[in-house]
């Protein structure tokens, strides 16, 4: 009798090409995939930051974004190149594996001044876009308690719906919902509600492609619902793992531009 299961295990196998056992990911595990999604040690490009009222009329703004992690610490510093009135800003996050709170500055060149952003600013936005400075950071899974709600297809994609919410009752938003493709655990939509529950922010993946073997996301759209306003993000000429300098994240580097 074993004989003959063991044949037929291996026709099985031979149809199927594998046996696969999958068991159901957790809310937790899956939101633990999106935030150790491989990005490479370091990456840099152009963006392009499009800001849209409610009657269509356009603000454009361009930016160079460096990334590296080293020493299980992610830093980010962006340059604001154009246009003049925004020309010479940085500004500067550094995001913890460990779960601490992130640290993040801003240099504002007619002030010649570095600002550190408190914890009480982390609500307020940033540099007139729809992202508050809390979504200009990475939020670490262990903040908040993440719930697999269902499985669905948006825009041809296969996702998880997780819905997330702030282990900390004081946090700006009530909760959150994303959806995140099955298939290389980016994040195609976020929903964020506000303090009462009411949907106020959308976040949209427009448009992501693999560069050097690692998932990048190109173009993002946020938009704020309850004030019609959209940011649009364009992220361009990207280059991976091509080295740069820790001496880049600094506050020195700063306020020597790009």
């Amino acid at each position: 009798m074993k004989t003959i299961q063991f044949l037929l295990l291996s026709v099985l196998v031979i149809l199927t090409g594998t046996i696969q056992v999958s068991a159901q990911m957790s809310g937790k595990e899956i939101m633990e995939a999106v935030y150790h999604n491989p990005t490479g040690d370091d990456v840099q490009g152009q963006l392009e930051m499009r800001l849209i009222n409610k009657q269509g009329n356009t603000r454009v703004r361009e930016l160079q974004r460096y990334i590296k992690t080293e020493n299980n610490v992610e830093k980010t510093i962006m340059f604001f190149l154009n246009p003049a009135d925004v020309r010479n800003t940085s500004f500067m996050n550094w995001s913890y594996s460990d779960g601490r709170d992130d640290d993040q500055w801003i240099y504002l060149p007619a002030l010649k001044r570095i600002k550190r952003i408190s914890s009480d600013s982390k609500s307020d936005y940033f540099m007139g876009s729809d992202f508050t400075y809390d979504d200009m950071g990475d939020r670490h899974p262990d903040d908040d308690k993440h719930t697999l709600v269902k499985e669905e297809v948006l825009e041809g994609q296969n996702c998880y719906v997780v819905e997330s919410v702030s282990k900390d009752p004081s946090y700006m938003y009530s909760k959150t919902i994303t959806w995140v493709m099955k298939d290389n655990y980016l994040g195609l939509k976020r929903e964020f509600y506000d303090e009462d529950g009411r949907l106020l922010k959308i976040l949209r993946i427009k448009d992501f492609k693999k560069i050097s073997g690692y998932w990048v996301i190109l173009h993002t759209e946020m938009h704020n619902i309850q004030k019609d306003h959209r940011t649009e993000i364009i992220f361009s000429e990207i280059l991976i793992n091509k080295g740069i300098p820790a001496s880049k994240f600094t506050e020195r580097s700063m306020t020597m531009g790009k």
